[in-house]
This record gives structure tokens, C-alpha cells and sequence, in this order.
């Protein structure tokens, strides 16, 4: 039975509440006294796990493609902290699930997308086949096993390459897939103003839906999901070094 729609939880949790109500009339019947405790324990664990614990803390998510190879494959099923973005800003590197904007989905009905974020409010963007991301004129460094570019961008509505790198909007973010040959992420999006296809990269804040924390299936791929220490500027890379340096015990 599949439970995303907000009506059909409802519905559940109205039958399970309203069998829990006829059990009770006969609670006087000790031989029934185990059965309506144990109904009690079922509505309670529900009402936990589909109006508190999924819709604000953890959701699994299926990974439908493979779009985040080598990092995420197709078939993996990920845990998604819903919770972490509601007291802290997003970070470059982050692995996110978020709502696919309407220029992602070219008509196509409401999904959820899982990418990297690459860009953070104000970063100039540029990606250079056979080279790499470029976030404000520096190389990134990127995952083990993540393939190079095989395009430039930006590029201008007949695919020529403009030369100049894109800024992040205040509030929005650039997001890419870790197979980006093969992802329909920040740097595919677009729609047609005024018959010109623009460039709409852009993600906005409250699209994401949270982080994704762990790999929980298969058996064989449990484990944590890959996070922004796998990916990095060196001149943040430098800053956390120094930071770290200067965080660390007197001299003895």
C-alpha cells in the first residue's frame, strides 16, 4: 500500500483508532484484555512512525537510476535526515533529496530527486570537459570513482559555450549528479521564455527535503552515505587544516 498521500495515512490511522474504540467496549473481558493492549501499542507506534518520525525526522527513499554513481547505485535504499536542515545551512558536498523543480521535470508529474550540492548561495559555477567543477575559479575535489565531464558549461541556447560561469541566486543552489555524463541535474535544466530555451539551474532552499545519512539495503552496501568531506575547495580544505591546527591542544 503506498502511504505518500497525507489522505491514506489519515484514513489509516481513523480505522486503526476506531477499531481501537470497539475493542475497548469490551475491555471487561480478560480473555480480550491482551488483544485491545496490543492494539494500543500498534495505533501508538504508527501514529510515531507516519505523523512524527517520517514526515519531520528520517524517511527511505529507493534509488531509481544511476544518476549518483558510484557513490549511490540504482536499487540502493537510503535513509534521509529530515530534520538537519531545520538548524543548520546546507554544505557543499552534502548529498540531498529534495522536490524536482518544474524545469527539472519538463511536464513530467511531482518527483524527488537525489544529487551532490555543488553551489552555495553567490558561487560562480563552471564545469570544463575532461577537467572538472569549477566553484569561484577553483578546481573541486570530487569523490574517488566519479567519472571527469564530458561538456563545458554554461552554454548559450545553441549548446556553444559561453565562456562565463554561472552565479548562484541568493537562497538557491547548484546541484549535480556524482554520474553528471548521465544526470538530469543543475546544468540540464531549462525552459522555453519567450521560444528561447533558458538556462534554469537553480534550486531553491525550500525544495530539499534533507540529507541523505545512510545506505540501509542492500545487506551488502550498508553503510554511511559519502558526505561534504568528500568534496571541497582548497582553499576550504586549508581553512579546516587551520582550523583544526589552531583548535588543538597548548604546547606541553
Amino acid at each position: 500500500m503506498n502511504l505518500d498521500e497525507p489522505w491514506k495515512i489519515a484514513a489509516l490511522i481513523g480505522a486503526l483508532a476506531l477499531l481501537r474504540i470497539i475493542w475497548g467496549l469490551w475491555r471487561q473481558a480478560p480473555a480480550r484484555t491482551f488483544t485491545v493492549e496490543l492494539l494500543d501499542s500498534a495505533l501508538i507506534a504508527f501514529v510515531l512512525v507516519f505523523v512524527l518520525i517520517r514526515p519531520f525526522v528520517v524517511q527511505a527513499f529507493y534509488i531509481p537510476s544511476g544518476s549518483m554513481t558510484p557513490t549511490l547505485l540504482e536499487g540502493d535504499r537510503i535513509l534521509v535526515n529530515k530534520f538537519i536542515y531545520r538548524f543548520n545551512e546546507p554544505q557543499r558536498g552534502d548529498i540531498v533529496v529534495f522536490d524536482a523543480p518544474p524545469q527539472a521535470l519538463q511536464g513530467d508529474s511531482r518527483r524527488d530527486f537525489v544529487k551532490r550540492l555543488m553551489g552555495l548561495p553567490k558561487d560562480r559555477i563552471e564545469i570544463h570537459r575532461g577537467i572538472g567543477v569549477f566553484v569561484n575559479g577553483e578546481l573541486v575535489k570530487e569523490p574517488p570513482g566519479v567519472p571527469l565531464p564530458d561538456e563545458d558549461w554554461p552554454v548559450d541556447e545553441m549548446g556553444i559555450p559561453t565562456g562565463k560561469p554561472y552565479e548562484v541566486p541568493p537562497g538557491r543552489y547548484f546541484v549535480l549528479g556524482d554520474n553528471r555524463n548521465d544526470s538530469n541535474d543543475s546544468h540540464k535544466w531549462s525552459e522555453v521564455v519567450g521560444g528561447t530555451r533558458v538556462a534554469r539551474p537553480e534550486l531553491e532552499r525550500r525544495a530539499l527535503l534533507g540529507k541523505a545519512m545512510v545506505i540501509f539495503w542492500p545487506p551488502s552496501r550498508i553503510g554511511l552515505v559519502g558526505d561534504n568531506r568528500q568534496v571541497g575547495l582548497p582553499s576550504e580544505t586549508e581553512r579546516r587544516v587551520e582550523s583544526g591546527a589552531s583548535a588543538g591542544p597548548a604546547g606541553r
